[in-house]
C-alpha cells in the first residue's frame, strides 16, 4: 500500500512537471466569477499579485524527499539529525597504515583523511564499500556510516612491494 502511494506521488509529481513546461492554452473561468487575480485581460493590470502556478523544483528551499526501501517517503537526510562524526588522519607507508585501529560506535559517521607517504597504495575496507587508490603525497578522504557492529579489516589494496600482504589494520565498531 505504501508502496502504491510513493507510485501515486511520483507520477503526480511528474505529471505537474510536464504541465509546468507547457504553455496552457486558455484559462477558463466560471462565468459568474470576475476576472481572477493576476489574470487581467491582455493591457490591464489589475494590481493583483501574480503567483506561479509552477510546481516546486528541488532546490528551490523546498526540501526534497527520498524513498526509503519500505516506500515510505522521508525529509532528505540533511534536514534529519546527523550521527556523530568522527575523523581520523590515517598514513600509509610501506608496509603499515598509521594508526592501524580505529575504533568508533555503531551508528557513526566515520571520515578518514589518507595520505601515503612513499608510494602508490590502496585502502580496501570491504564491509562498508570502500576501496580507494592512494597516490603518493595526494590527500584522499573516505567517509562512511559505521551501521554495524564487529571487528572489520582493511588492507592496501595496491600492490606496493614484498611487505603488502602485512599492510594491514583494523576497524573496530562498538
Amino acid at each position: 500500500m505504501k508502496q502504491n502511494i510513493a507510485v501515486m506521488v511520483f507520477f503526480s509529481i511528474m505529471a505537474l512537471a510536464i504541465a509546468g513546461c507547457s504553455e496552457p492554452a486558455a484559462v477558463m473561468q466560471p462565468p459568474s466569477v470576475g476576472p481572477m487575480p493576476g489574470n487581467a485581460p491582455s493591457g490591464e493590470d489589475d494590481g493583483t499579485p501574480v503567483s506561479s502556478n509552477m510546481p516546486a523544483i528541488p532546490g528551490d528551499d523546498v526540501p526534497e524527499m527520498i524513498v526509503v526501501p519500505d516506500g515510505e517517503a522521508m525529509q532528505d537526510l540533511q534536514d534529519m539529525p546527523q550521527a556523530p562524526l568522527k575523523e581520523f588522519t590515517m598514513t600509509a607507508r610501506q608496509w603499515e597504515f598509521s594508526p592501524s585501529e580505529i575504533r568508533v560506535n555503531k551508528g557513526d559517521r566515520v571520515r578518514i583523511s589518507l595520505t601515503s607517504e612513499d608510494v602508490t597504495h590502496g585502502f580496501r575496507l570491504s564491509e562498508f564499500g570502500v576501496d580507494e587508490r592512494l597516490p603518493p603525497g595526494q590527500e584522499i578522504i573516505v567517509e562512511f556510516v559505521a551501521d554495524k557492529a564487529g571487528t572489520f579489516p582493511f588492507s592496501c589494496s595496491v600492490p606496493c612491494g614484498s611487505g603488502h600482504g602485512s599492510m594491514t589494520g583494523t576497524l573496530i565498531v562498538e
